[in-house]
């Protein structure tokens, strides 16, 4: 997207990067993204406001204590091997998109409508803005696939174990990650081997060796690996990494990554946004979309997948 003015800046109102070129008496600004985020999630608040008085606020805060207590290294060890084996079903890539209009998430603040809505709005929106980058829109659409473990034929997994941010675990749970007050309650939070900065990671180690608290993005981050997609290695860490808001957010644990981590997250920054912000109440026609999904679907991965 291009705006024609005749002053100069360095960013605009949504945080985009501009790119300033000269012509003639006024300043060709490109932006990296037309989209512009609303200023309010459904609910008329901002958006990841926990302590909003809403009516999801008392609810969203008991999945919190509830997700903070179960994630430890044990339990993500067992159930990350247990689905890792991908031996539940097989079934397309929008036939799971299908499957996800029977949820909503638990964890989340901003959104009251089913999964499949807010799967097309954020790709819809990254692919106006970014029509070159089709393996982004696709990304888009598949990233929160994985929340079919509350599927009962995934074995309804609770919330607390499919969605809400993600976060390390074997090492120091950071005080910025939401309702960090109740790790306290974590058997791991007082455990020598676990509690320190680095925990059993070293610096530099890369993310792809760090274990992630188990939910939807680390699933579908094994479908996708396992299935072999042919998305760029940007696509699949967004994936395993778009709920990790300790990270992207506030920063913490950068000392984890790797060089390969530090170049992938400009796209995770760039995704970000579409994420959170295109939760709204625009309805998205599915069926006027969908044949570029598929076609897309398609030429990243195969038929049927393992799950």
């Amino acid at each position: 997207m291009t705006i024609l003015i005749d002053f100069q800046s360095d960013h605009n109102d949504s945080g985009d990067e501009i790119v300033e070129k000269s012509q003639g008496n006024v300043t060709e600004l490109v932006l990296d993204g037309a989209f512009v985020a609303p200023h309010t999630n459904s609910f008329g608040h901002t958006f990841r406001d926990y302590d909003a008085e809403s009516e999801r606020r008392t609810s969203v805060e008991h999945f919190y204590r509830t997700n903070h207590i179960g994630q430890t290294v044990d339990f993500v060890r067992r159930t990350r091997e247990e689905y890792g084996k991908l031996n539940r079903t097989e079934m397309s890539i929008w036939e799971c998109c299908e499957l996800l209009n029977e949820f909503i998430d638990e964890s989340d603040p901003d959104l009251d409508e089913p999964q499949i809505e807010h799967l097309l709005q954020t790709a819809e929106a990254i692919r106006k803005d970014y029509p070159d980058e089709d393996w982004l829109h696709l990304t888009g659409l598949i990233h929160d696939l994985g929340k079919v473990l509350l599927h009962t034929s995934f074995g309804e997994l609770p919330q607390w174990a499919v969605v809400g941010d993600t976060y390390p675990v074997g090492c120091a749970f950071d005080e910025s990650i939401v309702h960090h007050k109740y790790f306290k309650e974590n058997p791991d939070y007082n455990n020598p081997s676990y509690n320190s900065k680095y925990g059993m990671y070293t610096e530099g180690c890369g993310l792809d060796n760090v274990l992630m608290s188990w939910g939807h993005d680390d699933y579908m981050y094994l479908v996708a690996k396992e299935n072999q997609t042919t998305l760029p290695s940007a696509g699949l860490f967004i994936i395993r990494y778009h709920s990790f808001y300790a990270l992207h957010k506030s920063e913490a644990y950068k000392h984890l990554m790797n060089d390969e981590d530090k170049e992938n997250m400009e796209w995770l920054k760039v995704f970000n946004k579409y994420d959170l912000y295109s939760k709204s109440k625009v309805r998205i026609n599915v069926e006027e979309v969908k044949p570029y999904y598929l076609s897309l679907i398609n030429k990243y991965f195969p038929v049927k997948l393992k799950w």
